[in-house]
């Protein structure tokens, strides 16, 4: 018997194996978010039930990004879309409050949805226009909202009890999909806020000797991690991340840094200014970064617990045993 037909029904099963499980994974419903944090609670309350891509890609940033064709595409071809909201990815505002993704697309931000009610026009003006925020603007923003943004800080994937709510409303919605075990969904939820409680009292505890530093971060974003682990904020370099500040703003900063007992300063990978050396020259001091949209996290159910220990990590490397 020649050798190809003796082997012929091992090969008829593995290419059959081969084309069911490429016809599954082409059935499984197509999520897309908008960052990386996001697909991580996706991740973390679906595991493998849906295939999920990411727009917002590693260093880059949602203050500057600007849609491709193919991202266009990928919108088009969803079952799901999940953003943070308009405050946020202002990229997505004009697209996303279409008719065509009104009934697949679901805001995440605290309270987005009250917003979205006032409309997406309102969040049109922000400050990512030709005009430039005067020294005053700066200086006055430096107490108020990230990015003169109204409301709410839209980075509230960071603390973590909201991105728990975060990853119930993705679970609530993820059920409702065709191909998709509702009761799976609850189970990893289940898991995930077991796990990630656990995580939540291990960094409590981790931070406690770093809750008498002064931190001093690149932009206002990481509000809602420091205040659920009592860090403190000290001051922000620049409250329009795309954009050198004022000068009264940075003479603010520096007199800050200079009076501070423990300061440090946390920068993001996302913007990579040299500017702010210009405020280092007198004042000595250590520098950790820490990477809010979450880039070199492994896309994994357990993600966003690395995310977040991750986070703790860079802030504990500002303590003086560890800064170099």
């Amino acid at each position: 018997m020649p050798a190809l037909t003796r082997f012929a029904p091992t090969l008829l099963l593995t290419l059959l194996f081969i084309n069911t499980q490429a016809l599954a994974d082409a059935e499984q419903p197509a999520v897309v978010t908008s960052l990386k944090p996001l697909e991580l609670l996706v991740r973390a309350v679906a595991h493998d039930q849906v295939t999920v891509t990411t727009l917002v890609p590693a260093g880059s940033s949602p203050h500057t990004y600007q849609l491709r064709p193919s991202e266009r595409r990928q919108l088009a071809d969803a079952s799901l879309v999940f953003w943070v909201g308009p405050q946020l990815e202002t990229f997505l505002s004009r697209l996303l409050s279409g008719p065509d993704f009104s009934d697949r697309t679901v805001a995440l931000a605290p309270g987005e949805a009250a917003a979205e009610e006032h409309g997406h026009e309102e969040h049109g003006h922000d400050d990512h226009g030709a005009d430039a925020h005067s020294d005053h603007d700066q200086h006055e923003d430096a107490h108020g909202h990230d990015h003169a943004h109204e409301g709410e800080d839209p980075h509230a994937w960071l603390d973590p009890a909201l991105a728990l709510e975060m990853a119930g409303t993705i679970a609530r919605v993820l059920k409702e999909l065709d191909g998709v075990d509702a009761d799976v969904i609850d189970a990893n939820l289940a898991a995930f806020a077991r796990d990630l409680s656990a995580l939540e009292s291990s960094i409590k505890q981790q931070l406690a000797p770093a809750r008498t530093l002064d931190l001093f971060t690149y932009h206002d974003a990481f509000r809602r991690f420091a205040g659920h682990y009592g860090l403190e904020i000290s001051g922000v370099l620049t409250l329009s991340p795309e954009r050198t500040p004022g000068a009264r703003h940075l003479a603010d900063v520096q007199q800050r840094l200079r009076q501070a007992k423990q300061a440090c300063l946390m920068i993001e990978p996302q913007f990579d200014r040299q500017w702010w050396q210009s405020l280092m020259n007198d004042v000595k001091l250590p520098i950790s970064e820490w990477d809010p949209l979450a880039s070199d996290v492994p896309a994994t159910p357990q993600g966003y617990l690395l995310f977040q220990q991750g986070m703790a990590d860079a802030v504990l490397d500002c303590l003086p045993q560890r800064a170099q």
